[in-house]
């Protein structure tokens, strides 16, 4: 939504490319700022639950941890005629551990003192605190139409990054590339600070949107599964031995990475006997080398298994271990190092971009990216707000050469096959800008 003119004669690439800006950033707007303010949070989630919910997550170390089961014991007497689900070993000596059960009414989360067993809170699984700002991250909340349209908005993203860059080349003028004009007062001002925040954060807003991409509803599923199909993604092959149910590790598990989302959960294969205590499950896990503070989920059925995973900061961390719950076989143990070549690329890119990379400076960088998309997005609503005409949406001018447009169709026709959906969207504004806005008089003051 940036407002710019270039200071030669009237470039027909510059107006059309300046309107269509402008329509991505009018849709794409309130979005982004959601965006960014729960991006933001999620960035500093293990800082916000060690202080504003330390009374829960931080305990005082006191020798050695009681068995799994004794924990789960008393989460389940805390809610009775529950049965628990997962646990959550403590992270360190001084974090708690969870256990998340399920009720007659609901899932709960359990926080337990890992040392007494006394219960230091619970919640609904999807009232916890992170749990509501990552769905509203991905407006999971609304349902797929609404998850799709944040696939959409991020592909707008790309879309503003790139236009932006080309409206933003100084084109001769030294004002408004890295300086601000003017006072608040003033339109230029606001453009400015559009134009130089956009500029400089710029192609670190395109990293956001794109590795965001992998997590959304169609086109991270079809990345997932040409990455899988060229065996390139999670490694097919291990569980090619095993017996394997209809579910998936995320319909399953509280938290699983992109890679191993889709991956099958097996089967215990015995199906006789008796099954494993979650003490003996534990016992295997730990022995296997999983990184501290795994989640142990318990089986489902008599066909379930114990699955151990764990997803930390440390990608080299990232472990999966079905267990059989008769005979404590290990049925599938697979680990980033597994990963196919794609896997491994993206799954790096979703963790810079969640901030887990390089530690405090990794979020600190990611979070000035949130800054800078807050900025931009506020920054340019104020200066449409300015220059808009009374009673008009004051949309940049159609450029004055229409044969542009068959240019800028190739180009999104391209853009659409990368992106489809993002792709459809655009197809949609532009049939509505070329034969709508144009021909109905109506339409056409009104977004003048």
């Amino acid at each position: 939504m940036t407002d710019m003119s270039p200071s030669s004669q009237p470039n027909n690439l510059y107006f059309a490319l300046w309107r269509w800006h402008f329509y991505a950033g009018l849709i794409a707007l309130p979005f982004m700022i959601s965006l960014s303010i729960t991006g933001a949070l999620y960035l500093f989630k293990d800082e916000i639950n060690s202080t504003f919910f330390a009374k829960r997550n931080i305990v005082m170390a006191a020798g050695a941890m009681l068995p799994p089961s004794a924990i789960v014991a008393k989460a389940e007497a805390a809610f009775p005629q529950s049965h628990a689900l997962s646990f959550n070993e403590p992270a360190s000596e001084t974090s708690s551990a969870n256990v998340i059960i399920a009720t007659q009414q609901d899932k709960q989360i359990v926080w337990l003192d890992p040392y007494s067993g006394q219960v230091l809170d619970s919640v609904p699984r999807n009232r916890e605190f992170f749990t509501v700002v990552k769905h509203l991250h991905s407006l999971d909340f609304f349902g797929d139409i609404a998850n799709m349209l944040i696939e959409i908005v991020a592909g707008f993203a790309l879309v503003l990054v790139v236009t932006g860059f080309y409206l933003w080349w100084p084109r001769g003028q030294r004002g408004g590339v890295m300086s601000v004009r003017g006072t608040a007062g003033k339109r230029v001002f606001w453009r400015d600070i559009h134009a130089v925040s956009g500029a400089i954060a710029g192609a670190l807003i395109f990293f956001l949107a794109i590795t965001g991409m992998p997590w959304s509803g169609y086109w991270g599923e079809k990345t997932h599964a040409l990455a899988d199909k060229a065996g390139m993604g999670y490694p097919q092959g291990m569980w090619d031995n095993v017996p394997n149910s209809d579910m998936h590790a995320n319909h399953m598990m509280d938290k699983v990475g992109w890679t191993l989302s889709t991956s099958p959960v097996p089967q215990s294969p015995s199906h006789s006997g008796a099954s494993l205590n979650i003490d003996d499950a534990y016992k295997i896990a730990r022995g296997s080398g999983m990184a501290r503070g795994f989640q142990l989920n318990l089986p489902k059925d008599a066909e379930g298994v114990f699955t151990a995973s764990v997803f930390p900061d440390d990608l080299s961390q990232q472990r999966l271990l079905h267990i059989d719950q008769y005979t404590g076989q290990k049925l599938v143990d697979v680990g980033f190092k597994d990963y196919g070549a794609a896997a491994k690329t993206i799954e790096f890119g979703i963790n810079v971009h969640m901030g887990q990379e390089w530690g405090r400076l990794n979020q600190l960088l990611m979070l000035l990216t949130c800054f800078a998309i807050l900025l931009s997005s506020v920054t340019a609503a104020i200066m449409w707000w300015k220059r808009r005409p009374q009673g008009r949406l004051g949309v940049p001018p159609q450029p004055h050469d229409k044969k542009i447009y068959r240019t800028l169709l190739i180009v999104m026709l391209i853009f659409g096959c990368a992106f489809p959906l993002t792709g459809l969207a655009i197809l949609l504004m532009l049939g509505f800008d070329l034969l709508l806005v144009r021909h109905i008089p109506l339409l056409r003051k009104a977004f003048s």
